[in-house]
């Protein structure tokens, strides 16, 4: 039996029960895959971090309930914050992923994270999907994708917070996730999103650190800013800012360690 800390951290937020929860393991070596995913489902929680110590960072992985993910932004805050609060002499850190080396550090008093770029390109309305969203094919001003997402362009903030997506039909659609955007309807707001997922479990993300890495890249020349204000419109709500560096993207959030304990292994 391996005994680990475990952390409960609600992420994109300075309070409780805001932002977008995520659970941590901090293990001391690797776990099979097998039992990894049966503690994020488990968990039940968006995402769950697992990372270890190798090299001069961490390894880290990230599992949805039903299966790991390439990239994800609150659960690197979280994974970051639950580091942090184990050892207050820890600075910056590298994770090593698979979407390459991440980076950690704290600003200001949060936590900036540094991830990949990923420029949207202009790609044609998958079939089904403004049905699945509830929207008219009209109301789309865009289409694009990244590697791994759509994302929609729509005319306004009601826009977006007035979507009622069936996500037994949007899981149908060969994609990991969808993002919508608009421009904000306050001054200190540059771009509003939301973001569903239900294709690996996850109906509407809370706050998404990696779909904010495509939205700066597509924000950037519309709104020609590089450091922008960002909120996320789901039922719980986030706000981050996003900073485009050339292919990179800092992402800073702050985050609350909501529940810490002991998760015992077999």
């Amino acid at each position: 039996m391996m005994d680990a800390p475990f952390f409960w951290i609600d992420a994109f937020t300075p309070t409780p029960f805001g932002g977008n929860p995520a659970a941590v393991c901090l293990l001391t070596s690797t776990l099979e895959d097998e039992v990894m995913q049966q503690l994020a489902a488990e968990f039940g929680l968006s995402e769950t971090a697992f990372l270890w110590p190798e090299r001069e960072g961490f390894r880290l992985r990230w599992f949805t309930p039903t299966r790991e993910v390439r990239l994800c932004g609150h659960a690197t805050v979280a994974a970051a914050t639950a580091l942090w609060s184990q050892d207050q002499e820890l600075t910056d850190l590298t994770f090593f992923t698979v979407s390459g080396t991440l980076e950690a550090r704290q600003v200001s008093g949060k936590v900036q994270l540094t991830f990949p770029s990923r420029s949207p390109a202009k790609f044609p309305i998958p079939q089904g999907l403004v049905e699945a969203l509830g929207i008219a094919p009209d109301k789309v001003q865009w289409c694009g994708r990244d590697e791994d997402d759509y994302l929609l362009l729509l005319p306004s903030e009601e826009d977006i917070r007035s979507l009622n997506p069936d996500f037994q039909a949007l899981r149908e659609i060969e994609t990991r996730g969808t993002i919508v955007t608009a421009r904000s309807s306050t001054p200190e707001i540059d771009f509003v999103s939301r973001f569903f997922a239900p294709q690996v479990g996850v109906d509407e993300d809370p706050v998404t650190g990696s779909a904010h890495c495509c939205l700066a890249a597509f924000w950037a020349e519309p709104l020609n800013k590089r450091i922008f204000q960002a909120r996320q419109l789901s039922p719980r709500g986030g706000q981050l800012e996003v900073e485009l560096a050339r292919d990179r993207v800092h992402l800073r959030g702050e985050s609350y360690v909501l529940v810490s304990g002991t998760v015992s292994i077999l």
